[in-house]
């Protein structure tokens, strides 16, 4: 008898979860991968060299629908949790939505994984729950208050998980994301993250925005380092670990100017930046501590933040001019 788990991955095909899917895909211990994804801001494309694969299913759906979460949740030992409406703005603009997906979406995902027995669930969370926290570095028991409607759902995400751990004997594990990066990250729409937006400025050889002067800092954080969290925290043996939220960060900060710095070297560009007003909801500075994490998962962020930076340049170039010298592309 087998005793490789299966597991499910909402939000595979979307820019975490595809990278997640494709480090359980080489895992031993896992049997089965399953995705569930709508599509809104994922892209099949993450999937595709996957779609072949006996040990793997993708199965259109929308977590907003509970007889599909617990449609896809049957036969499944495992979950973890990505899908989400992201982005701060986007929450602003609109609430009703992300409340939608981020609460009610994630409550069935829940009680499916509840009705159907399946005791582990990790699930993203997010370094907005710190709202208005002026303490550096950021620690999971000492939270602010959130400063928009993304934020809220993600610390309603972590009550009900605390609930359900505590009423079901389920067993949780939430992970705060501080800004991931890497590959597969979208560079195009109205709530593309900072750092694909820069990279595709300098690629194309437009001057960046920078919102407010560029001094707010992040902890930035590469995309394995999330992968790497997510595998340790389905596969912890360590009781002391379940029903806990832990920060996946490197535990370093860097500005909006200093990130620009590095790419313009990475990119060997002399582009200036443009400046505007801040954006609302916007925290001034994010920085986490990692111990916990280091401690009880074993979390180990093996990936910095500049060598990511180059990893992913070198990504998107590859997206964009299929290996052409950038630097080629531009004096055409």
């Amino acid at each position: 008898m087998s005793n490789k788990k299966n597991i499910l991955v909402t939000g595979g095909a979307g820019f975490i979860g595809s990278n997640i899917v494709e480090a359980l895909l080489k895992d031993e211990r896992v049997g089965l991968v399953r995705v569930i994804d709508n599509l809104a801001t994922g892209n099949r494309k993450n999937l595709e060299p996957y779609l072949d694969l006996p040990n793997f299913e993708f199965l259109w759906g929308d977590i907003r629908e509970y007889s599909t979460c617990i449609d896809v949740c049957k036969g499944i030992d495992m979950i973890t949790h990505q899908a989400a409406l992201g982005s701060v703005p986007r929450s602003i603009q609109h609430p009703v939505t992300t409340n939608n997906v981020n609460i009610t979406g994630t409550l069935n995902v829940f009680t499916a994984a509840k009705e159907l027995g399946i005791k582990r669930v990790v699930y993203a969370a997010s370094s907005s729950t710190y709202g208005d926290s002026k303490e550096l570095p950021k620690v999971e028991n000492r939270t602010g208050n959130p400063l928009s409607p993304y934020a809220v759902t993600k610390l309603v995400n972590e009550l009900y998980a605390k609930v359900y751990g505590e009423l079901y004997s389920m067993e949780f594990i939430g992970l705060r994301y501080f800004n991931i990066f890497g590959p597969r990250q979208d560079p195009n729409g109205a709530y593309a993250a900072v750092i694909p937006l820069f990279i595709k400025a300098l690629l194309y050889d437009n001057a960046p925005r920078i919102n407010g002067d560029g001094a707010q800092s992040r902890d930035f954080t590469f995309v394995d380092n999330a992968v790497q969290a997510n595998i340790k925290a389905l596969f912890t043996r360590n009781i002391e670990a379940v029903n806990q939220v832990y920060n996946i960060a490197c535990g370093e900060r860097t500005s909006l100017n200093e990130l620009y710095r590095f790419l313009q070297e990475i990119a060997h560009s002399e582009l200036q930046p443009e400046y505007g007003p801040e954006r609302a909801g916007d925290v001034k500075h994010s920085l986490a501590d990692i111990s916990k994490a280091q401690e009880l998962l074993g979390y180990i962020p093996e990936v910095t933040v500049q060598e990511g930076l180059r990893k992913v340049y070198g990504w998107y170039a590859e997206q964009f001019f299929h290996g052409r010298n950038v630097e080629e592309k531009m004096s055409k």
